[in-house]
């Protein structure tokens, strides 16, 4: 099994444990997931950078405590970053057996690294997407202008990060730098999942701007 799926299934287990509460053991986890103990332990500390989990010493592995989150509704159009933006891609399978689309693409704005993103698109939705549709301007426009796919909306979470060794090399930055990281599930207007990603994005380079209203009931 490859790292990174290695690290996607024990992030499913993590869902399964209550915050606060030990993982099994890695002997467990390694025979569970059927790999070896030095795969499992990469798995785990890119989790722990994540803040999913947190390893103490002497006692093992646990589930981090819950995330306090904030949304901030938003009715505008999303419009465009600043910048020259490119994408060079890195991968490209359709994994089996959930029949996905894997896309792991490198951003590029102004001729320099900005984020690493790794997309997924159900093959239902989009049977005949290529490599060249994440190599392009906007997936999203290609969706929309070659393959019928309309986004409508999307649940976006950011919060920080640090950078592990390999997105440093290719994001060309320090080990364990500060970053951004940003889960996204957009669905079109009949509700239907047409995307998941997951993006880390260089700290030093990437800032958000909002602009708020405030009512009676806002905190």
């Amino acid at each position: 099994m490859r790292r990174t799926e290695v690290r996607e299934r024990l992030r499913e287990i993590v869902g399964t444990v209550t915050p606060g509460e030990p993982l099994p053991s890695e002997r467990d986890l390694s025979v569970q997931l059927g790999t070896s103990r030095p795969t499992l332990r990469i798995a785990i500390e890119e989790l722990t950078r994540e803040g999913l989990l947190v390893r103490r010493h002497g006692r093992g592995t646990f589930r981090n405590l819950r995330k306090i989150s904030q949304e901030v509704p938003s009715s505008a159009d999303l419009p465009p970053a600043e910048g020259d933006w490119r994408s060079e891609l890195l991968e490209y399978a359709v994994t089996t057996p959930d029949d996905t689309i894997r896309a792991l693409r490198l951003r590029i704005v102004d001729g320099a690294p900005m984020a690493l993103e790794e997309i997924r698109v159900p093959l239902a939705v989009a049977p005949g997407l290529s490599e060249a549709d994440f190599t392009s301007e906007s997936l999203y426009q290609r969706l929309r202008e070659v393959h019928g796919v309309f986004p409508a909306e999307a649940v976006q979470t950011t919060e920080p990060t640090l950078t592990t060794p390999a997105q440093s090399r290719l994001l060309e930055v320090p080990p364990h730098s500060p970053a951004l990281l940003f889960e996204r599930t957009t669905r079109d207007a009949a509700g239907r999942v047409i995307e998941h990603a997951r993006s880390v994005y260089r700290g030093d380079r990437y800032r958000i701007t909002q602009h708020l209203r405030f009512g009676p009931e806002s905190g």
